[in-house]
């Protein structure tokens, strides 16, 4: 199962799984119908989930309608939203809205296949965080708590799971071009001197280091490879984003 499956991560990760276990059934989840069902059909035995998983009370019955084809033996939790705005320029309903799909549900599908996987003995979570969860940045008041309460209770899943045969792996993306990656530049107006040094990365290959995370079974990704440092020098790399980091626009 693999939420924001449309998505620019979350169509590369799902092409990678396709390469790698060419029989597996995937159940795309995205709340766009049109790159959703084009994905499935270049894929091949996929089914697709449209789904607006603001309704945290509606994630159960996704569930049973997924586990009506089989028991959910993987969940990617891809899907999330960013805005970049002024703390006191945000209406609260849309505050919710972002805390609910990067941060609520996720936790709440992971609640609701993991006992099953306790019970088989197997079964793997990937949970796509952010290093704005691990190093603030200006104007992700909601968005940088949402990745941070994220990260924090995916790392603790996998100490807590990793003696019963379930893998946990946590993922730290920097920037990636998607459009989630462009809507957040163009709220910063375009980043500038700032944004023009930051590398970048690509889905695709980030897709690849979680596929290699999952063979060799490593706790966490951090991509591209220079935001290891927010992992290493939290302190150091929030004041260089504090203090040099452009403010959003808004």
């Amino acid at each position: 199962m693999i939420t924001g499956a449309a998505g620019a991560i979350g169509s590369a990760l799902a092409r990678q799984m396709r390469a790698a276990w060419p029989t597996a059934k995937l159940a795309l989840v995205d709340r766009d119908e049109a790159p959703l069902g084009a994905l499935a059909a270049a894929l091949g035995d996929s089914m697709t989930y449209v789904a607006d998983l603001r309704d945290i009370g509606a994630l159960p019955a996704l569930i049973a309608r997924i586990e009506q084809h089989g028991q959910i033996e993987g969940l990617v939790n891809c899907a999330g939203i960013m805005r970049v705005q002024h703390v006191a320029t945000w209406k609260w309903e849309e505050a919710q809205d972002l805390v609910a799909i990067d941060l609520l549900a996720p936790l709440r599908l992971q609640d609701l296949v993991v006992r099953g996987m306790v019970e088989r003995g197997r079964g793997l979570i990937i949970n796509v965080a952010s290093m704005a969860g691990r190093v603030p940045l200006r104007g992700c008041t909601y968005y940088g708590a949402s990745k941070a309460g994220l990260a924090m209770a995916s790392e603790i899943a996998r100490a807590d799971l990793g003696g019963r045969g379930i893998q946990v792996i946590t993922v730290y993306p920097g920037p990636v071009k998607s459009a989630l990656e462009a809507g957040a530049r163009a709220d910063y107006g375009g980043g500038g001197m700032f944004a023009k040094i930051a590398p970048t990365g690509d889905a695709t290959e980030l897709a690849e280091k979680i596929m290699h995370a999952i063979t060799d079974d490593e706790p966490r990704v951090i991509y591209p490879r220079a935001y290891g440092l927010g992992w290493t020098a939290p302190n150091l790399s929030a004041w260089i984003t504090l203090s040099f980091g452009p403010p959003p626009i808004a």
